[in-house]
Formats: structure tokens, C-alpha cells, sequence
């Protein structure tokens, strides 16, 4: 009777456990915010003419999330939408790469499941330091089977970029203020591999019926890597598409509404993390480019350990005088 209770309490709790998941995605345990951020991504998907990525996403959460209940994870995690985030964006990319094949499809639901496994792992292996694989086990499984994808003909790497030396564009822009606004909101959708600025805007509302402060952070990190991407003379086209942007974003949620406490030091560690985000991306764009992959959010996680690994010296509070007087030895 109880493990039949447990089964219903799971099957009527399941769409909203989905929800979460992508809300996840940006560090949000809010259903709302997963379902705004989900309204978002069919809007962008369809107005690109992609809606198989829509679909893509939703089946790659399910997949991930049901991983969780049948390997009888920890509860609590997937209560929290925890299970599903990675296969989210697992379902997100597979489309927006890969042709749309039935082969493709069995793939999706292959490698959404297997994220789940690999972020178990994962943190039971950083739990000792407090730390989170965060996307990670996306990024990897993801670039096992795109790479998997130029050898295999029913899963073809229709939208992936050739294999090519890296080589910038010296940065022409020509943009006015508009412009720039749409370029800052890509910058925010592209985190679901959405190029729509419509779409960011469904994100900012999103977080912000979760936590206006990570509403404020994810406007302010895509600005700021779209200043230093700008500045620096980035590739014109990936700037136009906010390609820039979403790693930055996902920095700045994780440093400065996620897991540091609000400070002005907190402040100072969040915008530098910003910044070195957008160069360790430009960095592995070039490492990646001869094998024509994508980096994914494979910049905010570096960015995001390199940053947090450090701040249980730097942020911790000192310890308070001990109150017992001291004897004098003489």
C-alpha cells in the first residue's frame, strides 16, 4: 500500500516536478517560473521556425526526470526538479544540431537519461566540497553523441559549424541602440539555445516571479558580456546572436543570487566572474572549433567552479573571540 501511495503521489506531482526542472535550469525551485520559461521556449522555438526543439526539450525532461524516479534517486532532489534540468537542455540541443530523424529521437531519450546518471555521479563527488556539477553532465553527454554524430549517418549534424581553424571577423558592428537591446535579451534566451529576444523577456519575468534578485544578475551579466564581447571586437555574428551572453548569465544567477550571500564583496566576485566567463567562452570557441562543437554552457561551469571553489576561505565569517579570559602564567 505505501509503495502504491508513493506511485500516485509521483504521478500527480510529475508535470509539476517538470516545471521545476526547467526552471532549474537558472537555479529557480519555482513551477511558475519552469512554466513561463517553458511558454518562452515554444514562442522562440516557433518563431524560428523551429518547434521540433520545443518538443526536443519537454521530451529530454520527462526522459531525465522519470531516470530519477525509476533509479529511485534521492526523493528530495526530484521533488526539486533536480532530475530534469540536464535533460532539458540535452532535449534543447539535440534539434537544434542534429537532423530530425527517428534516430535522433532515440539518441535524445538515451542521452537525457543518461545525464541524469552522470550528475549523480558528479555530485557524489563534489559533495564533499559543497559544489554542484551544475550543467556539466549536459555538456558532457551531449558532446559524446554530437561528436558521435559525424560518423553516424541517421543522426546527421545537420546544424552544427564545420571543422575549422578559428579566425575572428574584427568585430564590424553595425548596431544602434535597439539593436543592442535585442542582442541583450538573445543573450538571455540563448541559455535554452532560443535566438529570440521575445524569449528573454519571457526568461526575465520568469525569474523574477522566483527571485528578483536573480532577475536583476541575469540582466546585468548579459549586459556586461555584451559590453566586453563589444569592446574586445568579438565576432559580429555571434554578437548579434547573443551567443555571448548566456554563460555570462548563468555565472552571474549562480554568484550572485545562488550562492554567495548579498555583499558588495559578493558584487565585486559576481562581476569579475562575469567577465572572465565571456573570455574563457571566447577561449574554448577556439579550442572547440577544429572539431566544429559547440562549448554549450560549458564556459559557465568552469568559470562558476573556478569562482566558488575559493569562497569558503573568502567569504567565511571569522571566527568569534573566545570569550574566556586568559591566566597569566606568572
Amino acid at each position: 500500500m505505501a509503495q502504491l501511495y508513493t506511485l500516485r503521489h509521483a504521478a500527480k506531482n510529475f508535470p509539476r516536478t517538470c516545471l521545476r526542472g526547467i526552471g532549474q535550469v537558472m537555479f529557480q525551485d519555482n513551477m511558475w517560473t519552469g512554466l513561463l520559461f517553458l511558454a518562452g521556449i515554444i514562442w522562440g522555438a516557433y518563431e524560428e521556425g523551429q518547434g521540433v526543439v520545443a518538443w526536443g526539450l519537454i521530451a529530454g525532461t520527462i526522459v531525465s526526470t522519470l531516470t530519477g524516479y525509476i533509479l529511485q534517486l534521492p526523493d528530495k532532489n526530484g521533488a526539486n526538479g533536480l532530475w530534469g534540468f540536464n535533460g532539458c537542455l540535452v532535449g534543447a540541443a539535440f534539434p537544434t544540431f542534429m537532423g530530425d530523424t527517428v534516430w535522433m529521437w532515440i539518441a535524445l531519450i538515451l542521452c537525457s537519461a543518461f545525464s541524469t546518471w552522470v550528475r549523480t555521479g558528479m555530485d557524489n563527488i563534489l559533495d564533499r566540497w559543497k559544489m554542484s556539477s551544475f550543467t556539466f553532465p549536459f555538456v558532457l553527454s551531449t558532446y559524446f553523441f554530437l561528436l558521435a554524430s559525424r560518423l553516424f549517418a541517421n543522426m546527421p549534424p545537420e546544424f552544427m559549424g564545420s571543422p575549422e581553424l578559428p579566425v575572428g571577423d574584427g568585430g564590424v558592428l553595425d548596431a544602434g541602440f535597439g539593436d543592442l537591446v535585442v542582442y541583450w535579451l538573445k543573450g538571455i534566451a540563448q541559455i535554452f539555445l532560443i535566438n529570440s529576444w521575445v524569449t528573454g523577456i519571457f526568461f526575465l519575468a520568469g525569474l523574477a516571479v522566483s527571485s528578483v534578485r536573480a532577475a536583476v544578475w541575469a540582466a546585468i551579466s548579459s549586459a556586461l558580456a555584451l559590453l566586453i564581447v563589444i569592446v574586445w571586437k568579438g565576432p559580429a555574428h555571434d554578437i548579434a546572436n547573443g551567443l555571448y551572453g548566456f554563460s555570462a548569465v548563468l555565472t552571474g544567477i549562480a554568484l550572485g543570487a545562488t550562492y554567495c550571500n548579498n555583499s558588495w564583496r559578493t558584487w565585486i566576485w559576481t562581476v569579475l566572474g562575469v567577465i572572465m566567463t565571456v573570455f574563457i567562452q571566447a577561449a574554448m570557441n577556439a579550442f572547440f572549433a577544429p572539431m566544429g562543437l559547440p562549448t554549450l554552457t560549458g564556459p559557465f561551469c568552469v568559470a562558476t567552479w573556478m569562482f566558488l571553489f575559493p569562497k569558503f576561505s573568502f567569504f567565511a565569517p571569522q571566527p568569534a573571540p573566545d570569550p574566556t579570559p586568559k591566566t597569566s602564567s606568572k
